[in-house]
């Protein structure tokens, strides 16, 4: 099945992309400052809870660039404190985050367009809609990014990608969260 570029919607207009790319930076710098403050501290995040991981969260889907490990962090913390919560804070962070890539998308900053998976992703959210971008949430996957990208470039509603974004990533966090609860070694007896 070939992707059909007539589909694709036209670029916003020029204040609208001015705002979103506006947005966007503020997002990735405060991102950026946020990572770069709690980089060294990783094993202090206890203290605050479920602040932090939120704050994991968001940073980690948030940066592009700068690797930050969210799962861990939400599996680490959640053989602390209360799993589910841990899982919900998280994913709805993660959520955030990914809004990143969703407003790149938009102001047409794609700058994966010969990836050879965002056709591919074009196509499926062409065809399956929002149930692609909850999938991809669900399942760790290097695709996210892109997958954000494209939602943004096919005017995907932003309520509609947060909701189904959040709704995967919630369901994963709460799973790695419950992994770091009973440990690994439980889950395969």
């Amino acid at each position: 099945m070939m992707v059909n570029d007539e589909k694709l919607p036209s670029k916003p207009s020029h204040r609208h992309l001015w705002l979103v790319r506006v947005l966007t930076a503020l997002l990735v710098v405060a991102a950026l400052v946020v990572a770069l403050i709690f980089r060294d501290h990783l094993e202090e995040l206890e203290q605050y809870g479920y602040v932090a991981v939120f704050l994991v969260g968001l940073v980690s889907n948030a940066t592009l660039i700068l690797p930050v490990p969210g799962l861990a962090v939400s599996s680490v913390l959640g053989s602390v404190f209360n799993p589910w919560i841990v899982g919900l804070v998280a994913g709805v962070g993660q959520a955030l985050g990914e809004l990143t890539g969703y407003m790149a998308g938009y102001s047409g900053q794609t700058w994966v367009d010969e990836h050879p998976r965002y056709r591919q992703l074009v196509m499926w959210m062409q065809q399956y809609g929002v149930f692609t971008i909850f999938l991809l949430a669900l399942l760790p996957n290097p695709l996210f990014d892109i997958a954000g990208m494209v939602a943004g470039v096919l005017r995907v509603g932003v309520w509609r990608f947060l909701l189904s974004c959040a709704a995967g990533k919630v369901i994963k966090n709460v799973a790695f969260a419950l992994a770091g609860y009973y440990g690994i070694d439980t889950l395969f007896q």
